[in-house]
């Protein structure tokens, strides 16, 4: 029986290459630090990280030759210490292009000490002479490999240390060259089947066992599947990240040909992007996102439009007014064109005050107790406007739909939006139908934005704004409408924007199992003073912003200077809103004495909505692995002390 130990599912194919019966798979721990750094080197191996780990214990010498498969082609003979060495360091198996079989180490798997878990050497069928019913003379074989192939290990390791101690100046051996391959070569790597390959300037990588783990999902690393990185990789600037290249090199199989032409430069697809303010606290340019000064957040109750957080996941289109048409699919499939004057013309316009809010807000608190992938916002990914436009409504009811009845079952509202990525596939959402065509909805097909034309960054010429629900679905530079018994397959509303528990990893996360972010949660938080900021002892003002989702108004909130133990309810300010459609914020001020003989405060707020729903008062219960609904308290720590 071979043993295979992963920290990953079971390797695949080390069943069907070595036998279904004579394979257990058992997930181990990983542990740090190794004799065998190099192992693969000094083997003259080179390639990418392999597919199926195998530990060879030293007490199945006699399945050695069939696991190590053709590790002649690499040494014609194993090593002795190699045979005792399964349990010291993890054996990788995997066909590799031009060679059979080859033997390598990877960081992400390793062995545990044998007593650990003596139950893994455990046969399902005999071999040789080593019986399942020979229990004693087993346990006493097991013993006697796992302490040498630990001890050979362990001396290897010492050799390797005492040789790079002793000869600090010697010539390091040549390291095996990688093979050359051309781009027609690579181009054959296209899918699962046929392992998928990549390029990245004059590198080859085959990164099959990386897809399934890509963070933004399979189909979208399969577009480069058999071509270049870098035409993708310029459309996210995360890519060039030192971590991520070094994950990359991982996966190296070979080098292009330098007979092959250098790839055309590729041009800057956010060469296009408007400016931006100066004030802006910017959390990635390449998609551009950013949010304002916290401190300039709350100065206004509407957002001035160069201050109003920018979320894009794209590079901003550049889209020509004249040409532009918005398609809106009526039923049985009709399709109506409208341009931008058309809309105006044949539709009432409808203004709204509408806060919108990024599901990412305060994520960076998150990450605080555990980290989380994303933006790191801070408080500041919310703003308000006064949007202007036609509602949704007017214009699905001229296509034919009409109000929701209950009967219709459940349907959905699809946006597309114009901005693409190189593949040709748009930011897309999707909201309930009731949520469009409800009595007195008032989603807008916006188009002005605080009584100026819509700016190019918030969507210009034509965006949706749904109150009360999260940014993610107020799709801008809005190309398509249409109505389906299913929500939008775009990836952002399918395996993004969704929640779970703080027990789901990126090993569990199942996206499919979580219903889709549309209304938020309550929220609030402090925006002056400052975190870190020193205050006078006698009077302090705290300011800050409140919200709640679904038109929930905030009909409170509470701060204390002292970490929670006592509390203040502070005033309320902005325009008063009808019960159901609160859709604005409402910023709030207190002013309180400083409490005597302190010199730290620990400000906090939360606030209370129309439903009593109220902010929880730590990270921890909330924390998600993707850092959204982030809406503990809110705490400032300050200084008091004279200026």
């Amino acid at each position: 029986m071979v043993l295979c130990l992963y920290i990953a599912p079971c390797p695949v194919g080390a069943k069907e290459h070595l036998g279904a019966e004579s394979v257990h798979c058992s997930p181990l721990p990983p542990v740090l630090g190794s004799p065998w750094q190099g192992l693969d080197r000094d083997l003259g191996h080179v390639g990418p990280p392999l597919l199926s780990p195998c530990a060879v214990p030293s007490c199945m010498g006699s399945l050695v030759p069939k696991c190590l498969g053709g590790l002649q082609e690499v040494a014609e003979t194993p090593p002795s210490w190699l045979m005792g060495a399964g349990l010291a360091e993890m054996l990788l198996l995997r066909p590799i292009m031009r060679g059979p079989w080859g033997l390598q180490r990877t960081p992400r798997l390793a062995a545990v000490a044998w007593r650990s878990h003596p139950q893994v050497c455990t046969p399902s069928r005999t071999y040789g002479t080593w019986r399942a019913g020979d229990g004693s003379q087993r346990w006493k074989v097991m013993a006697v490999g796992a302490l040498l192939g630990l001890g050979a290990g362990l001396a290897y390791g010492d050799h390797r240390r005492q040789a790079s101690e002793a000869e600090p100046n010697a010539v390091a051996m040549p390291r095996a060259p990688y093979p050359v391959f051309t781009r027609q070569e690579v181009g054959r790597h296209r899918s699962l089947a046929e392992r998928v390959w990549v390029t990245y300037g004059s590198e080859v990588f085959d990164i099959t066992d990386f897809v399934e783990l890509h963070p933004g999902g399979k189909s979208k690393i399969l577009l480069a599947a058999g071509g270049a990185l870098e035409p993708f990789w310029a459309m996210y600037a995360v890519h060039g990240q030192e971590h991520v290249l070094e994950i990359l090199r991982g996966y190296k199989v070979g080098e292009l040909s330098p007979e092959e032409p250098s790839q055309p430069a590729q041009g800057d697809p956010y060469s296009g992007d408007p400016p931006r303010h100066p004030a802006l606290k910017v959390n990635s340019l390449k998609p551009f996102n950013a949010e304002p000064p916290a401190e300039l957040l709350t100065e206004n109750y509407l957002t001035p439009n160069q201050l109003f957080f920018k979320r894009n996941h794209l590079p901003v289109p550049a889209v020509d007014p004249a040409r532009y048409r918005l398609e809106v699919e009526g039923p049985g499939g009709r399709v109506l064109v409208f341009s931008l004057p058309e809309l105006k013309r044949w539709f009432p316009k409808h203004e709204v005050t509408v806060t919108l809010q990024c599901a990412g807000n305060r994520r960076s608190e998150m990450s605080r107790v555990r980290q989380v992938k994303g933006l790191e916002w801070g408080v500041a990914a919310i703003s308000t406007a006064r949007w202007g436009g036609v509602r949704l409504r007017d214009v699905l009811a001229h296509a034919g739909y009409t109000e929701e009845d209950e009967e219709a079952g459940e349907r959905h509202v699809c946006f597309e939006g114009l901005d693409k990525d190189l593949s040709g596939v748009a930011y897309g959402a999707s909201i309930p139908y009731r949520a469009a065509m409800g009595r007195g909805a008032e989603v807008l097909l916006a188009y002005e934005m605080n009584g100026e034309e819509l700016p190019q960054d918030h969507g210009y010429p034509l965006r949706v704004v749904v109150p009360g629900v999260v940014g993610a679905r107020n799709v801008k530079w809005l190309g398509r409408v249409s109505v389906s018994r299913e929500e939008s397959p775009s990836h952002w509303q399918q395996n993004d924007y969704k929640g779970f528990s703080p027990a789901v990893d990126w090993d569990t996360v199942d996206f499919a199992t979580a219903p889709a972010i549309q209304e938020l949660p309550v929220q609030s938080a402090i925006t002056a003073p400052a975190p870190g900021a020193t205050v006078p002892p006698r009077e302090l003002t705290v300011k800050g912003y409140a919200w709640s989702g679904g038109g929930r108004g905030v009909v409170r909130v509470d701060v204390s200077l002292d970490g929670g133990r006592t509390w203040h309810v502070a005033e309320l300010m902005g325009e008063e809103q009808r019960p159901g459609r609160a859709w604005a914020w409402r910023l709030w001020r207190l002013t309180a004495p400083v409490p005597p003989d302190r010199t730290e405060l620990d400000i906090v707020c939360k606030a209370v909505d129309t439903s009593y729903n109220v902010q929880p008062d730590t990270v921890e219960p909330i924390w998600n692995l993707r850092g959204v609904l982030s809406n503990a308290w809110h705490h400032v720590r300050v200084t008091v002390a004279e200026d």
